[in-house]
């Protein structure tokens, strides 16, 4: 199992959220502050069998709204292992 943790500008989360979800991930939304200029962004926890890490980070980068400049990043994603996962 993986944690992908997707840090989104703000803009941009509601349609990443949505493809998201439409594809039956589960995902948990934080709103957070990044950056030198502390723009709003938006922190996706999506936790993932390792066999999805892939299709989850296509639809990040399918839904993420292409940017004005093409070298601004429109997603940084970090993939972390799962040692272990419990829910009560």
């Amino acid at each position: 199992m993986k944690m992908l943790i997707a840090i989104i500008k703000d803009s941009h989360a509601e349609p990443v959220s949505q493809a998201l979800i439409a594809a039956n991930f589960r995902i948990t939304r934080v709103a957070s502050t990044s950056g030198f200029l502390r723009r709003g962004v938006v922190t996706f926890f999506i936790g993932v069998e390792d066999t999805q890490v892939d299709e989850a980070i296509e639809i990040v980068h399918t839904a993420a709204p292409e940017m004005d400049n093409p070298q601004d990043t429109r997603a940084t994603i970090f993939v972390t292992p799962v040692k272990k996962f419990v829910q009560i």
